[in-house]
């Protein structure tokens, strides 16, 4: 699903105090000192000339000359002390202004083509800003957020009411009140969700599951493993091994978070709850990806050159939420998709003990573990958001599952898979989690209706006018969901079976239901 998001043009920014203003006070200062010299001309020749005949004394008349000099100077410093005062007193006036209109501004550097020219010795381009405005988004009243918020040619228009958008995307959407709103839940966050989070010594760690390299059986226990994994079919390891590589792409996971207005880390070390939050859940989720990328090295069943390839592609490539760098959107997104992983984490482990491999099995149910807890520490930070903004949780819910949850590894790319295959690799993995039961459609769905029900989506009352019509249209949504959910899974079972390679299991062939 897609959609349009259209806006007025941005008010220029030419008319803001700011270097404009500067280079006016600078042209003006320059001016008044030439005129203070001319003065100063003057007035020597105009002493000159008429106490030459009435002083006698050389030394009288340079002491005279000294007195008027100096009364120069001090009447081109206060000009200059009254300039800089105008320029301060307009900047406050603008400011003031902007304050009082609820505007922010961004900081952007200007092209390289500003920049001084390069030159044969060490040269120090300056560090030159310019400013430009940036409205926020309406605020938590009863005031409708505009419907038509910006458009864009790809220089990144701001809308006359609306956020920015660059290249027709959404950013810095939250409302000055709703940025006030999160800092006031500080103290929530210290008392109700940072105690999710578990211990260090407390954690487990990838090596109590895995073969002890210190051990002297140390080669008979990597043996056994390979043993327990020789019973694994192909179309699990694809699975598996696209669960690992999302995990492994969590420094993408972490700076998505921190581009989030009003709780980013702002330092990379901040004391801040939110920031504490943001390194300690990366901490915890880090150990996910470490352990299934052993597991699978030491399997031998898995092409690792190939994966490695993969995972760099992802970190490289990203990810695009469309959470439009608003806590709202972001804890919604991430409330549906930490449980999506305890989904699949959780199916990967009932199919790893089925198959005899149950050590795998346990592996797999840890990290659906922490992925549990995780997903209880979003949702509880989304209930205070719905709790003291519901009509601001209301809209953003409802924006969320239109433009629907994004999976972490959508960009996902092996460099070789599209060619081999004529199709992209994310997909085709996503089909034979589909077709393995590991995540589905309908378990997109029923995430999407389990986070309705608890947060009492159809009961919410109170709400502005445009909170109301969210709260319709994603009602709407869900039902649509699923229709075509079940549309889908009959449509599946009449299209052909394709057998696809994949070159993280060394281009074995996997069956795969192309839609």
């Amino acid at each position: 699903m897609s959609s349009t998001i259209s806006a007025e043009r941005a008010p220029s920014s030419r008319g803001v105090p700011g270097k404009f203003l500067l280079e006016g006070s600078v042209f003006k200062a320059a001016l008044q000192a030439s005129c203070w010299c001319h003065a100063h001309i003057e007035l020597t020749a105009l002493l000159h000339r008429n106490t030459s005949r009435s002083l006698h004394s050389p030394q009288k008349f340079h002491n005279l000359l000294h007195i008027g000099h100096f009364a120069i100077h001090i009447g081109l410093i206060l000009q200059l002390n009254e300039i800089l005062q105008e320029q301060r007193h307009l900047r406050n006036r603008h400011t003031a202004k902007m304050t009082s209109l609820g505007l922010g501004t961004v900081l952007q550097r200007p092209s390289t083509s500003n920049s001084i020219p390069t030159h044969s010795g060490p040269l120090r381009t300056p560090r030159r800003f310019t400013c430009r405005v940036q409205p926020c988004a309406a605020l938590v009243t009863d005031t409708p957020r505009p419907k038509s918020v910006g458009t864009s040619n790809g220089n990144g228009k701001v809308g006359q009411n609306g956020p920015t958008i660059i290249d027709g995307q959404v950013l810095h959407s939250i409302s000055a009140q709703q940025l006030d709103l999160l800092h006031s839940m500080d103290k929530y966050m210290e008392s109700t969700v940072l105690p999710i989070l578990k211990d260090v010594n407390a954690c487990w760690q990838p090596t109590d599951f895995l073969p002890d390299s210190s051990s002297p059986d140390f080669v008979d226990q990597v043996v056994e493993l390979r043993k327990r994994t020789d019973n694994l079919p192909d179309d699990y390891w694809v699975v598996l091994v696209g669960d690992m590589i999302t995990e492994e792409a969590l420094p993408t996971y972490m700076a998505m978070l921190n581009t989030l207005d009003g709780v980013r880390d702002e330092t990379g070390a901040a004391p801040t709850p939110w920031g504490r939050w943001t390194r300690q859940w990366t901490a915890e989720e880090n150990r996910h990806g470490d352990l299934m990328n052993k597991y699978c090295y030491l399997s031998g069943r898995v092409n690792m050159k190939a994966v490695e390839k993969t995972i760099q592609n992802l970190i490289g490539s990203g990810m695009d939420p469309k959470t439009e760098n608003n806590p709202y959107y972001g804890f919604i997104y991430t409330s549906f998709q930490e449980r999506a992983t305890k989904v699949s984490h959780g199916n990967t482990a009932a199919h790893a003990s089925e198959y005899g491999d149950k050590q795998l099995g346990r592996i797999c149910a840890a990290i659906a573990g922490d992925e549990a807890r995780h997903e209880k520490a979003y949702i509880k930070i989304t209930d205070e958001i719905f709790r003291l903004d519901p009509s601001g949780a209301m809209i953003a819910f409802s924006d969320m599952m239109r433009k629907q949850i994004v999976m972490p590894a959508h960009l996902m790319s092996d460099n070789e898979h599209d060619t081999k295959n004529g199709r992209n690799l994310f997909k085709d993995f996503s089909a034979v989690a589909q077709a393995t039961g590991t995540y589905t459609g309908k378990d997109y769905v029923d995430i999407m209706e389990f986070l309705m029900k608890h947060w009492k989506i159809a009961e919410l009352t109170g709400l502005t006018a445009e909170a109301q019509k969210a709260q319709e249209d994603v009602q709407s949504l869900l039902v649509k969901f699923k229709r075509l959910t079940d549309r889908q899974e009959r449509i599946m079972k009449s299209k052909p079976v394709v057998q696809t390679q994949f070159s993280w299991i060394f281009n074995r062939e996997v069956p795969v239901i192309r839609a």
